[in-house]
């Protein structure tokens, strides 16, 4: 939904209105999404029961404040960059790498055992995720645009989405899910207050629109998805969450066609099949005991 929402905002058919003189960037978008939900959230949780409702011990707060940094705020903002360098297939089908970089740490720390099954289903998703976005077989005249830039950071956000998928799933198991979300928020919110401070914000002079268009992209992004997300990453391990996730470029496509009219291909229809296919792949048992590992965290793009 925020995808689609965020398209129909660049193409005009969400017109903003009033003029600011200037636009929204990655920063400002990374920021205000993270600050916002942390305000709304926050308020929630410690009305109801107090400070002890979000209450952590040092060491499970000092992991949360560095998932929030280098996990929440650096592949947020690697992710835009990303798409405002290169473009959005570029940037999403990189970053979306992220189930091979999890794949190979679990497999290492020997959690999982490296099964034909499990590559299967992460060749699949990623070769489902390339015909999806137009990596494979896209139109002529909308040639891909390589810059060096996007496509390191396309691989930072990669390695920081993988990062906090493996970091987030011990915490998860031990904690309640909203805490460890408004502590990673707090985190993410505190470092962009540093590197974006609030009197470079206010000199933007952001119209009210825009303000509105944050607010409500934030909601939807990250406290709608997650709250949802972090609920079934109470069921899930680690490689299976990372690629149910891998349905987030599939539904992004349904909607902007749907909703505004972008045309779907064959190849895009053949890319649908492949990422739910690895879907029930990788959600198959495998042969011997079944794995069970522990919860994990969902990038927030």
């Amino acid at each position: 939904m925020s995808a689609a929402l965020g398209r129909a905002v660049f193409i005009g058919k969400l017109p903003l209105s009033g003029e600011s003189l200037h636009k929204i960037e990655p920063v400002i978008l990374s920021q205000t999404r993270t600050s916002f939900s942390l305000l709304v959230l926050l308020p929630i949780l410690v009305g109801r029961r107090g400070w002890q409702r979000i209450k952590l011990p040092t060491p499970d707060l000092i992991q949360c404040l560095i998932l929030g940094m280098l996990g929440v705020a650096a592949s947020n903002y690697f992710y835009y960059v990303a798409i405002q360098k290169t473009s959005v297939a570029i940037a999403i089908i990189l970053q979306y790498t992220a189930p091979v970089w999890v794949l190979l740490y679990v497999v290492a720390r020997r959690q999982q055992k490296l099964s034909l099954q499990k590559v299967a289903a992460v060749a699949v998703a990623i070769a489902g995720i390339a015909l999806t976005i137009g990596i494979v077989g896209g139109r002529s005249s909308s040639p891909l645009h390589f810059d060096r830039w996007g496509l390191i950071a396309a691989m930072l956000a990669s390695f920081s989405f993988a990062f906090y998928n493996v970091g987030g799933h011990g915490i998860l198991a031990r904690h309640d899910r909203w805490r460890v979300l408004v502590w990673t928020l707090a985190s993410a919110a505190a470092f962009w207050l540093i590197v974006n401070p609030p009197w470079k914000v206010v000199a933007g002079h952001y119209t009210a629109a825009q303000w509105g268009f944050l607010f409500v992209f934030s909601m939807i992004s990250v406290l709608g998805s997650f709250s949802l997300y972090f609920q079934g990453l109470q069921y899930l391990e680690p490689t299976r969450a990372i690629i149910a996730s891998c349905l987030e470029p599939v539904f992004s496509i349904l909607l902007a066609a749907t909703l505004l009219g972008e045309g779907l291909r064959a190849i895009q229809t053949l890319g649908i099949v492949l990422v739910l296919s690895a879907i029930v792949i990788v959600q198959l048992p495998g042969r011997g005991a079944v794995e069970r590992q522990a919860v994990v965290v969902e990038p927030m793009e």
